[in-house]
């Protein structure tokens, strides 16, 4: 693991050098990233190499991402060749295993450098990290013909990732899908609906959950599902408040053939698989949400340091100067419990599953009011599209709907707290 490191670091300091930023509106925050306050210093308590990995992900943020962050959003384009850019980082499998072609990295090292590249976009930080954890499924329940088919590809970003789990009728309680999977022969014969499907329709690659047994968690296993494969269709490009490049739509299963070679694991293991998937899909959408609010502090500043009203710039305010202070500290506490989490799950610890729900509630709650009060402090300005505080503010609002809801995360804390009284 040592010798994987040391590779990957050399990788990512040799293959991309710092450039230079447009001094845009919209690019404010990275041409400012280095008057950071040391309180909110997101590189504070790390190691020199992670400090390394972090710079080449903001560098990247800075320079392939932000210049493109609003045209993006307004086209809606799906940005496959920046992701294939971030891909020859090692960002494609940052936690998948090197002999595949990951970065064999962290769970802490993988949120320092999506909390790093959501600064420069979240919507693609977001499924860049969804991307992340299709990849690491596969390498972690695969079988060795399995993760050699499918991992180098997925890592490099040749081929892209979907996770299919949510279902029209089975959002929240996602132990009662109904998309089945009837054994004929060497296939399983596929039929149902996945819906708000990240990447779906433009991506090559579907992890998805199934019904191969009776109801309830036990009947679910999980195939990978490839684009081409017969009797796979896509609903029509949801239109929606942000994520907007990246596209949504529903799959459709229509007697859809898929080899029984396709199924990670054995039969009814497939929504432990998911849910494993999810721990860490946690942390790191709680990362992409650190991002926007890191962003969105720097920006407020930044906005209250020229900004004159009543002959005097916001920055003498004292209730904006309060707001601005409490900001700050729920980025710093935010920021905190992320990397906790991170190292519980890193390590296997019995508090994981509790601590990564902990940090996708508060995370995305907390974050979420920080870019809201930083619009705030904009005032008429913050609700324009030429300021990047308002795509901060609708890209990261679906942090607390998807990997599970916050409600759903206030359930598994208080049931962990519970069967442990």
């Amino acid at each position: 693991m040592a010798a994987a490191r040391a590779l990957v670091r050399g990788v990512l300091l040799g293959t991309y050098s710092i450039g230079r930023s447009r001094s845009l509106i919209f690019n404010t925050v990275h041409v400012q990233r280095r008057g950071i306050s040391a309180c909110i210093d997101p590189s504070i308590g790390l190691s020199d190499e992670q400090k390394e990995f972090q710079k080449v992900a903001f560098d990247f943020a800075a320079n392939e991402m932000a210049p493109h962050m609003a045209e993006w959003d307004q086209k809606e384009i799906f940005p496959v060749d920046a992701m294939k850019k971030a891909a020859q980082l090692g960002f494609g499998g940052i936690y998948v295993n090197p002999d595949v072609g990951g970065s064999g990295l962290s769970r802490l090292d993988t949120s320092i450098i999506f909390e790093a590249l959501s600064t420069g976009c979240v919507s693609t930080t977001a499924y860049i990290s969804i991307h992340n954890m299709c990849a690491w499924m596969i390498d972690t329940f695969g079988n060795k013909e399995q993760r050699e088919k499918y991992c180098p590809d997925l890592c490099s970003m040749q081929k892209f990732a979907s996770y299919c789990l949510t279902e029209p009728g089975s959002g929240s309680d996602a132990a009662s899908l109904l998309t089945s999977a009837k054994l004929q022969g060497e296939h399983y014969i596929l039929n149902g609906t996945k819906a708000f499907i990240s990447g779906g329709g433009d991506t090559d690659v579907y992890v998805v959950m199934c019904r191969t047994g009776g109801k309830g968690p036990k009947g679910i296993s999980c195939l990978v599902v490839e684009k081409e494969t017969p009797g796979l269709s896509f609903g029509k490009k949801e239109k929606k408040v942000g994520w907007n490049s990246q596209p949504t739509r529903a799959v459709i299963f229509e007697d859809c053939a898929v080899p029984v070679t396709n199924r990670l694991g054995a039969e009814g293991e497939g929504f432990s698989i998911a849910m494993k998937g999810l721990n860490g899909g946690r942390i790191n959408i709680a990362s992409c949400s650190l991002g926007a609010a890191h962003a969105s502090v720097l920006l407020a500043r930044d906005h209250m340091c020229v900004r004159k009203q009543f002959g005097e710039t916001l920055s003498n305010s004292q209730f904006l100067q309060f707001k601005l202070a409490e900001m700050a500290t729920k980025l710093v506490a935010s920021r905190l419990l992320v990397r906790h989490a991170a190292l519980a799950l890193q390590e296997g610890r019995p508090d994981a599953v509790s601590l990564c729900s902990m940090a996708k509630l508060f995370v995305t709650d907390e974050c979420f009011s920080i870019c809201n009060q930083a619009l705030q402090i904009h005032g008429g300005y913050g609700y324009l599209k030429d300021y990047a505080v308002q795509q901060y503010v609708r890209d990261i609002r679906v942090h607390q709907i998807l990997e599970g809801t916050n409600e759903v995360m206030r359930m598994i804390i208080a049931r962990s707290l519970l069967t442990e009284s």
